[in-house]
């Protein structure tokens, strides 16, 4: 199975209040120094096939970098690796900023 929902901003909102969801930047070192969704982990993209055993099985884990390209194909990784819940979030931090929501580590 290789299954895996895209979201939006206000759907992430959700999981986070929840308080049970593993947030993974998947962009360039350089990308992330700009600044990230709070609270998330980076594990750039061209790095998940060797790091992805660190990422918990028994929570939801989201996937974003700069549009939602990079994290639809970490997602797809990781659902084909048998997680089962596994979301992209839809034009990743461009969308999240666009809605006006921080972004963490800037200035």
């Amino acid at each position: 199975m290789s299954d895996f929902a895209n979201i939006d901003a206000a759907q992430l909102q959700e999981l986070q209040r929840n308080g049970s969801v593993v947030l993974i930047d998947v962009r360039t070192d350089q990308e992330v120094g700009r600044g990230v969704i709070a609270g998330a982990r980076h594990i750039a993209l061209q790095s998940l096939t060797a790091r992805f055993g660190e990422i918990e099985r028994d929570r939801p884990v989201v996937f974003y970098c700069q549009s939602g390209a990079r994290s639809a194909q970490a997602s797809y990784f990781l659902a084909s690796q048998g997680w089962s819940e596994v979301y992209n979030l839809a034009g990743g931090i461009v969308a999240w900023a666009n809605k006006g929501l921080p972004i963490a580590g800037m200035g």
